[in-house]
């Protein structure tokens, strides 16, 4: 089980995109920062989050791209102005992780965990069992399962989910809420 207590800079914040930090288009894509627009409190908040972890990563399916419905150029545009705005506001993210696959059976393609393996690769102080994955759909809460490490549901996109869940550790109402819950510890 999840201990908020337990959180410290020692801990890896794994993080969806869509429906996360920025609202997801129903049933679609975004497609340029444009239609990017970030959930009331998210810059703040991770700016809360990025000072209670270590690495601060974002783990994102975006299988817009492998339909050829936009470009890895537009990905990346979206990409860097998110950051961007979220460093104005003071606070950070260490690196991107996004598959592009349409097969469900890429590695990297949630709930299957190669994403995680990845960062974990590239940021050796990353431990699985103090990391924790916020993410709105049950994908990402399997996506953590799968690699071993918590699980934090948010309710943006699923507010009917049932809880409790045996691949759902904590559930908040929004990544704003998270991070209030950790900075009243």
């Amino acid at each position: 089980m999840l201990d908020l207590k337990q959180i410290d800079r020692s801990w890896t914040l794994f993080l969806d995109r869509d429906g996360v930090i920025n609202h997801e288009k129903y049933q679609d894509y975004v497609y340029n920062y444009d239609e990017f627009i970030f959930y009331d409190g998210v810059p703040d908040a991770i700016k809360t989050l990025s000072e209670l972890f270590g690495p601060v990563i974002i783990t994102t399916n975006q299988r817009g791209i492998g339909r050829g419905l936009m470009t890895e150029t537009d990905l990346l545009d979206i990409h860097t102005r998110m950051i961007s705005d979220i460093e104005k506001a003071g606070g950070r993210i260490d690196r991107i992780y996004y598959c592009v696959a349409n097969d469900a059976s890429h590695p990297n393609r949630k709930p299957n965990p190669g994403m995680i393996y990845e960062a974990r690769q590239d940021f050796p102080v990353i431990d699985l069992q103090k990391s924790l994955i916020v993410g709105n759909n049950m994908s990402d809460m399997e996506f953590g399962r799968n690699a071993g490490i918590h699980t934090v549901f948010v309710k943006t996109t699923n507010p009917e989910q049932a809880l409790p869940h045996p691949a759902i550790d904590l559930a908040f109402n929004s990544l704003p809420d998270f991070a209030k819950a950790l900075q009243n510890i």
